[in-house]
């Protein structure tokens, strides 16, 4: 985990890669919870008999799944001390590069594209995600990120 003793302390990290996430493993359980909360029961992700004649031999996860799993990424690599709110501010781009099996681990590399000043006190930052499924040479998903923290 990097740690940052206060929001301006990321202002030197412009341009580099700043943290890496712990592995998280993606579930059929979590696959189905999410069909259900989003209301997308694809058979890809949600019929694991009919997947496994399917083009990718297993259930897969949603891409917006996969998606969604960015701000636990940052919780679990990056701190930053008197920072007592985050918000999600957006996305730049979002690429879905390659698919996600039931029960692969991911995690996700964090680079910091930009960094500025914003009201309140606030700092916004520009970050480059990309999640890697382990055991694969290609990332699952490329994220540009916009987050908002606040002292």
């Amino acid at each position: 985990m990097k740690i940052f003793n206060a929001l301006q302390d990321l202002m030197a990290c412009v341009g580099q890669d700043v943290a890496v996430s712990d592995w998280v493993t993606v579930t059929q359980d979590q696959i189905n919870l999410f069909a259900q909360a989003t209301g997308d029961h694809q058979w890809i992700h949600t019929d694991a008999d009919k997947a496994q004649s399917g083009p990718f031999g297993s259930t897969i996860a949603h891409g917006f799944l996969t998606l969604s799993l960015l701000p636990q990424f940052f919780e679990s690599s990056i701190d930053i001390k008197g920072s007592r709110m985050g918000i999600n501010y957006g996305l730049n781009k979002v690429r879905f590069t390659a698919p996600v099996p039931v029960n692969s681990r991911l995690r996700a590399h964090m680079h910091l594209l930009a960094c500025e000043a914003i009201d309140n006190q606030g700092m916004q930052m520009t970050w480059k995600v990309s999640v890697e499924r382990e055991g694969s040479d290609k990332p699952v998903c490329v994220a540009e990120s916009l987050v908002r923290r606040y002292p």
